[in-house]
C-alpha cells in the first residue's frame, strides 16, 4: 500500500510539471535511441559485410602479385602451376580491365575478365544459357565471351544474346553464354562484365602476364597450410622480395571485421553512455529543485505521520519513473531511427535485443543513483523547518 501511494503521489508530480519532465528525461531519451541506433547500424553493416565475404568462400585464397623490378607478374603456366601444391582443389588466374563493348548502337563501359575454365568453380558463377569458356577456346585463343544480365540488357535490350557478337574495343566476340544473375559483390557488379578467354584477354587488353589468381583450397581446414606453400613457392619466385605478393584470406578478414566491430560498438556504446550520464546529471538537478520547490508538502507529510522512509522512496520512485519513461521513449526512438536508416539507405541494420535490455537498464540505475542525493535530502528535512518554508 505504502509503495503504490508512493507511486501514485511520483507520477502526479511528474504530470504536474510535463514539459519540464520532457526536458529532464530528453538526455536519457537521446541516450538510449542513439545506443540502440548506433550499434544496429554498425551490426546490420558488418553482418552484410561478413555475408559477402563468406560468400567468396572460406576456403579460398587470392593471391596478388606486385612483383620485384622488372618481373611484375607470373606467367599463365606459373600460374597453372600452383595446383600442383599439395591441397590445392582448383586454381582460377584471372586478367581484368575495363573495355568498351558495342553492339549496332549500343554502347557502354563494361569489366572485362579473362578467365579459364576453373573460373566456374572457383567463383561459383555458373551460366544459365549457353555453355562456359572451354580449355580449347583457351588453347586455339578464340574470340568467345559470356555476358553479364545486366550488360546483356544494356546491350541487346530483350533480344537473346547467344549467338550475337559483340564488339571489345572493336574487336568481335562471339556470345556462347549468358551469365546467372548473381548481384553485386565487395568491390564491383557481377552482372554488369564480361567474360573472355584468359589467353585471348592477355592479347586483346595488352596485358602481359598474371597479377590475379584465387586459389582453391581442399577444405576450409587446410587453407592456412595451402596458404604457407603458396608462400614458399612465390618467395622463390621473387627470392623472397617484400612487397612482391599478397595473399588474403577471406576468413582472417572476417576474424580482423569482427573484432574491429567489436571494439567500434564499445566505442559508440560509451560516447552514447556518455549522453546518459549528462541524463542522469539532469534528473538530479530537476529532483533537486522539485525537493526546493515542494519542501512545504514534504513537512505537511512528515508532520501527519510520514516517515523518512516514505519520503525517500516517493523521490526515488519518481527519477526512476523519468528515467524510466524516457528509456522507453528512447528504446521506441532507436527503434524507428534504425528502421528509417535500412529503408532510406542502403546500409542494413540489425536492433539487438541485448543492447535494448541493456540500454534500458542502464537507464533505469541512471536514475536510481542520481535520484539519492535528491531523495534523501527531502528524507532528512526537518518537518518545522519544511512548515515554516514559504
Amino acid at each position: 500500500m505504502m509503495f503504490f501511494q508512493s507511486f501514485k503521489m511520483a507520477w502526479k508530480g511528474i504530470a504536474g510539471s510535463k514539459i519540464r519532465s520532457f526536458l529532464t528525461m530528453l538526455g536519457i531519451i537521446i541516450g538510449v535511441s542513439s545506443v540502440i541506433a548506433l550499434v544496429s547500424v554498425g551490426k546490420g553493416t558488418t553482418s552484410q559485410i561478413t555475408s559477402q565475404l563468406e560468400g567468396l568462400g572460406t576456403d579460398l585464397l587470392t593471391v596478388n602479385i606486385m612483383g620485384r623490378g622488372n618481373t611484375t607478374y607470373l606467367t599463365y603456366d606459373e600460374a597453372e602451376a600452383l595446383g600442383d601444391l599439395n591441397g590445392v582443389k582448383h586454381v582460377s588466374p584471372v586478367i581484368s580491365g575495363s573495355m568498351t563493348a558495342k553492339h549496332g548502337t549500343e554502347n557502354t563501359s563494361v569489366s572485362v575478365e579473362g578467365i579459364t575454365p576453373a573460373y566456374e568453380e572457383v567463383q561459383d558463377f555458373h551460366v544459365q544459357a549457353g555453355r562456359y569458356i572451354l580449355d580449347i577456346d583457351n588453347g586455339y585463343r578464340m574470340k568467345v565471351a559470356l555476358i553479364g544480365t545486366d550488360t546483356a540488357s544494356t546491350l541487346f535490350g530483350t533480344e537473346d544474346p547467344l549467338g550475337q557478337t559483340v564488339l571489345l574495343n572493336g574487336s568481335p566476340f562471339k556470345i556462347v553464354g549468358l551469365l546467372e544473375s548473381k548481384g553485386t559483390s565487395l568491390t564491383s557488379s557481377n552482372n554488369d562484365k564480361i567474360l573472355i578467354p584468359i589467353k585471348t584477354a592477355e592479347r586483346v587488353m595488352q596485358s602481359k602476364g598474371v597479377r590475379s589468381i584465387t586459389i582453391q583450397a581442399e577444405s576450409a581446414e587446410q587453407v592456412e597450410g595451402v596458404k604457407t606453400r603458396i608462400e614458399a613457392a612465390l618467395d622463390k619466385k621473387f627470392e623472397n622480395a617484400d612487397n612482391s605478393y599478397t595473399v588474403f584470406n577471406s576468413q582472417d578478414a572476417i576474424d580482423t571485421l569482427n573484432s574491429t566491430t567489436q571494439t567500434l560498438s564499445i566505442a559508440l556504446g560509451g560516447i552514447a553512455g556518455i549522453s546518459l550520464f549528462v541524463g542522469g546529471i539532469g534528473i538530479m538537478n530537476i529532483m533537486l529543485v522539485s525537493v526546493s520547490e515542494r519542501t512545504r508538502e514534504i513537512g505537511i507529510r512528515k508532520a501527519i505521520g510520514a516517515k523518512k522512509r516514505n519520503i525517500l522512496l516517493q523521490f526515488m520512485i519518481e527519477s526512476t519513473m523519468l528515467s524510466g519513461l524516457g528509456g522507453l521513449i528512447g528504446v521506441g526512438l532507436g527503434y524507428g531511427a534504425s528502421a528509417l536508416v535500412g529503408h532510406y539507405t542502403s546500409m542494413n541494420t540489425s536492433v539487438s535485443l541485448g543492447i535494448v535490455i541493456l540500454s534500458f537498464g542502464f537507464s533505469l540505475v541512471i536514475g536510481i543513483v542520481f535520484g539519492v542525493i535528491p531523495a534523501n535530502k527531502a528524507a532528512k528535512l526537518r518537518p518545522i523547518y519544511a512548515l515554516r518554508t514559504d
